[in-house]
């Protein structure tokens, strides 16, 4: 039982860095309709920057229990590559679908150099078993790392964050508008150049802050983006494309999915996965939430 419990809280850990990229993902294509296979890029930058900002912080003796909080500064300066990028991605907003996926497969690729040329080609982890500053929770035979059970919590908060966001404020009204019918919000009087840059530097923080939550529980390497963008576009078939409650549900199927197939058969991690997508396919091509799109 307490094995088994581990797996699952292994695999929510997983999902609530999971959720972050595929909201991110979600937000970007609800309101852009891009599907912006970058989004992985930018969870493996934020996992380098993160390596970099607490060795900086281990080296400059801030107390252990504020790496946390160094870690999600590090995805949130990182959204400082959002509204230029979004420049960019405005000259195919009204293009093809294929010219979208080229350009931000473009993307990919070119952040695959950037990150070689300033951390190189070998992975990077971090100094001092941060991982373990933490500690670990004892409930009888139930053993937690409380770093798991922080990541979990903050992608949570997040995910409640997101929720009123969108729901009660102002700027959530207006992006879910934009994102129903852009030419009625145009008409309206509403600059969809400022929503978009802002939609989609949001998209990038949240995609940044859980590469540089998870990197205390891993190594950053080059490819981790594009591993993860195959779970999160799973998530988005999953959850529904555009529905933020589906990247949330679709994360948890996922994420603890993954953790079991990777306890019991690791050979069949990404087979199991695809089992459940072909399912949902099958039985509800749009999604869980399709409906739920924001």
């Amino acid at each position: 039982m307490a094995q088994s419990l581990n797996i699952v809280l292994g695999g929510v850990f997983h999902a609530a860095v999971l959720f972050l990229v595929a909201a991110g993902l979600q937000l970007v294509f609800g309101v852009q309709k891009i599907l912006n296979l970058a989004c992985g890029s930018f969870y493996a930058l934020g996992a380098y920057f993160g390596v970099s900002l607490v060795s900086w912080a281990l080296g400059a003796g801030l107390p252990a229990p504020l790496f946390v909080l160094v870690l999600v500064a590090a995805g949130v300066l990182l959204a400082v590559l959002g509204p230029p990028i979004e420049r960019l991605l405005r000259t195919i907003y009204d293009r093809d679908e294929s010219l979208q996926l080229l350009l931000t497969f473009a993307l990919v690729l070119m952040f695959e150099d950037v990150i070689r040329f300033f951390w190189g080609s070998a992975p990077h982890q971090l100094a001092g078993a941060v991982y373990l500053v933490y500690g670990q929770l004892t409930l009888g035979r139930l053993t937690i790392p409380v770093y798991n059970l922080i990541v979990i919590a903050a992608g949570g908060a997040i995910a409640a964050g997101m929720g009123w966001l969108l729901i009660r404020t102002r700027f959530g009204r207006i992006v879910r508008a934009a994102a129903e019918n852009r030419r009625m919000a145009e008409a309206l009087g509403v600059d969809m150049g400022w929503v978009y840059s802002r939609v989609f530097t949001l998209g990038v923080a949240l995609g940044t802050v859980g590469g540089a939550l998870v990197i205390p529980a891993t190594a950053a390497v080059n490819e981790m983006g594009i591993d993860l963008i195959v779970e999160a576009f799973a998530v988005v078939v999953i959850g529904g494309l555009g529905s933020m409650r589906g990247a949330f549900a679709g994360a948890l199927v996922v994420g603890i999915l993954r953790a079991v197939a990777i306890a019991t058969y690791p050979e069949v991690e990404m087979l199991a996965i695809y089992v459940i997508v072909i399912g949902v396919l099958i039985l509800r091509p749009a999604g869980l939430f399709a409906r739920a799109a924001t």
